[in-house]
Formats: C-alpha cells, sequence, structure tokens
C-alpha cells in the first residue's frame, strides 16, 4: 500500500464512521417511532375495556349510594363522584390516545403548579407502593 492510499483511506475513515453512526441513530429513531406506534395502537384497543370498567363501577357507586351510612351528604357526594366516574369513560370512549396527550398538554400548560404538585404526590405514592419493607 503507498502512502497516499493510506492517507486517502484515513482521510474517509471519520466521514464512513459518521454515515454509520449515522445510519445507526436512524436505525435506533425508527424502531423507537415503530415501538411508539405499537404501544399508541394497543392503548387505543384498551380503551373500551377502561371506559367499560368506569361505567360499571359509576353504575355501582349509584346503586348503592342511597343505603351509605352518613346521611344526605354522603349520598350527594357519592352520586357526583359516579357522575364524575361516567363522564370520565365517555371521554375515554370518545377519544383516542394522542388526543388524550394533547389534552394532558393543555392541562399542564394550563395549570403548571398543581400538575408538579399532582406529579409529586404521585411520584410518592408509586414509590412507597414499591419500597420493599421487611
Amino acid at each position: 500500500m503507498t502512502n497516499n492510499t493510506w492517507n486517502d483511506q484515513i482521510a474517509t475513515e471519520p466521514h464512513t464512521l459518521g454515515e454509520k453512526i449515522s445510519d445507526t441513530a436512524e436505525q435506533v429513531k425508527d424502531k423507537a417511532a415503530e415501538l411508539g406506534k405499537s404501544a399508541v395502537n394497543k392503548i387505543d384497543e384498551s380503551r373500551e375495556g377502561a371506559a367499560s370498567g368506569l361505567q360499571k363501577a359509576a353504575t355501582a357507586i349509584h346503586e348503592k349510594a342511597e343505603k351509605l351510612p352518613g346521611g344526605e351528604k354522603v349520598t350527594s357526594l357519592a352520586h357526583s363522584t359516579a357522575d364524575k366516574l361516567t363522564a370520565t369513560a365517555d371521554y375515554v370512549r370518545s377519544h383516542d390516545v394522542n388526543r388524550m396527550m394533547e389534552d394532558v398538554g393543555t392541562l399542564v400548560k394550563n395549570n403548571p403548579g398543581p400538575c408538579l404538585l399532582s406529579a409529586v404526590a404521585i411520584g410518592f405514592l408509586v414509590g412507597r407502593a414499591f419500597s420493599s419493607r421487611d
């Protein structure tokens, strides 16, 4: 191998390495997008089941609200909770995952403080749920 050929090969190596890195990054990006679409499709497929579960819970609360101890105030609160579960079930049925994510984004933009506090509280509860206590 002559010196010029060797220098030419060395000069083109970084370019080739850069192309390899770029190709690999593109493949990873494509795979991540494919996995994301697959996850969205699975969530969309289970929306009706989730909505049905929420509706069943709302119906059960409505049916048992009158029998709860605590009087009219507790009964009213139970019916209100059941109505909110029904509204949530309707929302889940009528909105796909992408629309729900847009709505969450809007909610966070419009209410950053309460959303941050909610995220901290949920994180704390999840952490407590998964912490091991021997």
